[in-house]
């Protein structure tokens, strides 16, 4: 990845939006058109403390991110004062 944040933030994939829950029903679009507030770091800043590469962290829903492109997927840049917590 040629990507490397800078200060306290991180770069974050999302996680894809559910369309059906484990017992088979599926969810309408319009259902799950919800921003994603659950992602996985990818890459982190060098004043970044408390999370690492691979944390699936929570965030969010009006969170500050700045959207970026990089080697064709889509990230979301933030700073690490916006994620509410790590997912164990």
């Amino acid at each position: 990845m040629n990507f490397k944040p800078l200060s306290d933030r991180v770069l974050l994939q999302e996680e894809e939006v559910v369309t059906q829950t484990a017992s088979g029903i599926i969810i309408p679009d319009n259902a799950s058109k919800e921003k994603p507030t659950h992602a996985i770091i990818v890459a982190v800043g060098p004043d970044v403390k408390h999370v690492e590469v691979g944390d699936k962290v929570v965030y969010g829903k009006y969170a500050k991110t700045a959207a970026v492109t990089v080697e064709g997927k889509d990230y979301l840049v933030m700073e690490v004062a916006e994620i509410l917590g790590v997912m164990s």
